[in-house]
């Protein structure tokens, strides 16, 4: 319809005219902090939701203050921004919640379009909170940061002017500093978490594969994962559409090897596309999501027994390998002394094997691999038994046909 305008936003000139509408700092400032409050709210929004003690009151109060920032966006300032994040973030950290915490949380990556728009990935985020688990999708933010981060840590492989290098690092460290105290806010909050800065976010994509690997998401797609490990989200959707080679290689082709480094890592690739069959999408993130309920239930059996005899005044070794019908006394010594060590998080499983290209033979196969392996052969079974039948059919009609 010629009578809708389409805006075409790029860092790169494209020749196209955009008429009645100019791009000014004033207006680049305010998306920053439209952004930037965004991914803010959507943080918290998923964190409280899943634990509400009075259904709807997350949305309630998420919509509350997403209606007062569209009000302030056209005309945000670092004062405005500051003092409407302020409130709230003390209004979701004060929100009553219910058991916060026991549910397994499952992380959402991928390309960009899939990841955040919910018809785009039939509502995916809906289906981890209806399966009892707890939402954490990585902001938007850091998609910009990252493209604008290549020029420096590319530059000795791909190469780049000192110019465009200075001209990203001011643009990223003026980016750093409108977000410094949404970032101090949260860290000081009991609930939520302030987001790492796009150079660690670099420091971690390079555990697993270089940072020349910049097209579509790029390296900041193993990041996020590695991201999301780091912060006791094992448990990963990894959206893609059909046939998207870069995520491929940098989502489904490292999954591999982020399994070798963290045998705790839970994570699933789901395709997304218009012909792509929605039941099958659902009972790969129910598989994943099966394995994340049952992985958090052996390491909180794990963590109650070492605490109940870690503890001053706990019951003795036999009496809680009773209660926590543990048959050995050897793991739950091995347990008691990961406990008193390093806490509950000492019990989090290491990397084993030898690191890749050696010789050592492949590690046992997860529950998650045996049962995606399962999934495979029947799968497989049922098209061969479909391909059995179609040629019985065809033998059948060739027989009737008049010779």
């Amino acid at each position: 319809n010629p009578q809708v305008p389409v805006i075409s936003l790029a860092a790169v000139k494209l020749d196209e005219q955009n008429p009645g509408f100019k791009l000014t700092p004033n207006l680049l400032k305010a998306a920053v902090y439209c952004v930037l409050f965004g991914d803010v709210m959507m943080q918290m929004l998923y964190r409280t939701r899943p634990y509400e003690a009075t259904p709807g009151s997350a949305n309630a109060l998420f919509e509350e203050y997403m209606e007062r920032a569209r009000k302030l966006a056209p005309k945000f300032t670092r004062r405005s921004f500051t003092r409407l994040s302020r409130e709230a973030i003390h209004a979701f950290d004060t929100l009553p919640l219910v058991g916060e915490g026991t549910k397994p949380r499952v992380g959402v990556v991928g390309e960009i379009l899939v990841k955040f728009h919910p018809t785009a990935n039939n509502h995916v985020v809906e289906v981890i909170e209806s399966e009892g688990c707890e939402a954490v999708v990585p902001g938007l933010l850091d998609f910009f940061l990252y493209s604008m981060s290549n020029a420096k840590v590319q530059k000795d492989e791909l190469g780049s002017s000192a110019a465009s290098r200075a001209t990203m690092d001011a643009v990223i460290g003026l980016v750093d500093w409108m977000r410094k105290p949404v970032d101090e806010l949260l860290e000081r909050s009991a609930r939520f978490e302030r987001p790492e800065p796009i150079s660690a976010m670099a420091q971690k994509a390079t555990q697993v594969l270089s940072l020349c690997n910049n097209m579509g998401e790029g390296w900041l797609l193993t990041a996020e994962m590695l991201d999301l490990i780091d912060h006791g989200a094992p448990n990963i959707i990894c959206t893609q559409p059909f046939a998207c080679l870069p995520n491929h290689v940098v989502g489904k082709a490292t999954i591999k090897e982020l399994r070798r480094r963290y045998p705790e890592s839970n994570i699933v690739a789901v395709d997304y596309d218009p012909g792509a069959s929605e039941v099958n999408q659902l009972n790969r993130i129910k598989l994943m999501i099966a394995v994340a309920k049952a992985n958090l239930a052996e390491k909180e059996a794990e963590a109650r027994a070492a605490r109940a005899v870690a503890r001053d005044g706990a019951p003795e070794e036999p009496e809680a390998m009773a209660a926590f019908g543990i048959a050995s006394r050897t793991p739950l010594d091995s347990w008691c002394r990961l406990y008193r060590e390093g806490g509950a998080d000492a019990l989090r499983p290491k990397p084993k094997g030898r690191p890749k290209g050696s010789a050592a033979q492949s590690a046992p196969k997860t529950r998650e691999q045996e049962l995606e392996a399962r999934v495979r052969r029947l799968e497989a079974e049922n098209a061969y038994l479909k391909k059995v039948r179609a040629l019985e059919a065809e033998k059948s009609r060739a027989g009737r046909s008049p010779k």
